[in-house]
């Protein structure tokens, strides 16, 4: 079988089990510019760049990888969150992009094939790409509404650059996440499609979203219908949100996909929100029984977490839903949709 229909065949089985997050659980090693930055020479401070470990300090995400396949994870998430040209250049690292992306993937393959050699449960790369810190669709400066820093086919070339080399490291899927701007996520589906052209193959996408406001709408101003109706040609092996909020406040938009999509719904909320000095602190029990409520109505068939979240919050939420049946896709009727910043169903 593809690599799609291995997954669709474990998530018909059971709910799946994504990872949490990495940035946190990297503070928590308390390291020094000496250890981001290693024997690189790079010109800039590195303190921060946690996609660099891959090259300077693999132990790091090799530990984190473990811990989380450990808790119970299917999925791994490659640490490449900004392993990408616009987001490197802060670091001047630009020219390291491919080496990082490259050798991250091949870290999580590594261990995703070590675990699944153990039990001979299936386990999967998701290779990682952010939004970066630019916008498609909104001016940065509020003088000038049509600026723009950079265009559509800029930041698609940047994509594929980074989705080339997760592809050659050995990601299973791309997973395109933390949308907050709906063009920015397009570049990136094409920047898939373009690559999954070059190698003659089926490259599998997630897409993951995240809301601005509690009102359901992401940066672009985009409701999670309208996101849907405007991802959905992709063909996206699941759909989701992370970041965010905590699962408390995603309720009524995990609803609403679930009850949209005709395909996979993966949501990784926040530890909650975060307290007055941007530390997260809900309890691993807290976050699992509201993520098991989706499952529990059958909304869900990926679940995970995003800041804050650690090996112990996926733990609890794996034995959450260990006995609970994955929500069943719909089939919705067969209609024209169109999105702007709202759904727009066309009449049959």
């Amino acid at each position: 079988m593809t690599t799609r229909q291995t997954f669709l065949a474990e998530a018909a089985k059971r709910i799946l089990i994504t990872d949490g997050a990495f940035g946190t659980e990297i503070q928590n090693w308390k390291l020094s510019e000496a250890d981001y930055a290693g024997t690189l020479g790079l010109a800039k401070d590195q303190k921060g760049n946690n996609d660099i470990l891959a090259l300077t300090k693999p132990e790091v995400p090799e530990a984190i990888h473990r811990a989380y396949f450990e808790a119970g994870a299917d999925i791994a998430e490659t640490n490449t969150f900004s392993a990408n040209r616009i987001s490197q250049a802060d670091y001047a690292a630009e020219h390291l992009v491919r080496e990082i992306n490259v050798e991250s993937a091949k870290l999580a393959r590594r261990l995703a094939d070590e675990f699944q050699a153990k039990d001979g449960r299936p386990r999967f790369v998701a290779g990682a790409v952010g939004p970066t810190n630019k916008t498609l669709s909104l001016s940065p400066d509020v003088n000038d509404p049509g600026f723009r820093e950079i265009d559509f086919d800029y930041l698609k070339d940047v994509y594929r650059e980074q989705v080339d080399a997760l592809l050659e490291g050995g990601a299973d899927f791309i997973l395109i996440e933390t949308v907050f701007d709906t063009l920015n996520a397009k570049a990136g589906i094409m920047a898939v499609l373009e690559a999954a052209d070059a190698l003659a193959r089926d490259v599998p996408i997630m897409l993951s979203m995240t809301l601005t406001d509690l009102s359901g709408r992401n940066l672009s101003g985009h409701t999670v219908e309208a996101f849907w109706h405007a991802v959905r040609h992709a063909k996206p092996v699941t759909i989701g949100l992370n970041c965010s909020f905590g699962a408390e406040q995603l309720r009524p938009h995990v609803r609403t996909l679930s009850d949209i999509c005709d395909t996979l719904i993966m949501v990784y909320p926040n530890a909650g929100l975060p307290n007055e000095l941007g530390e997260y602190d809900e309890q691993p029990s807290t976050t699992a029984g509201l993520v098991r409520e989706w499952a529990a109505n059958a909304q869900v068939n990926v679940l995970g977490g995003c800041c804050g979240s650690t090996p112990a919050h996926i733990a609890a939420i794996a034995k959450a839903v260990g006995e609970l049946p994955p929500r069943a896709l719909p089939v919705p009727p067969v209609v024209t949709r169109l999105a702007g910043l709202e759904p727009m169903t066309m009449a049959a």
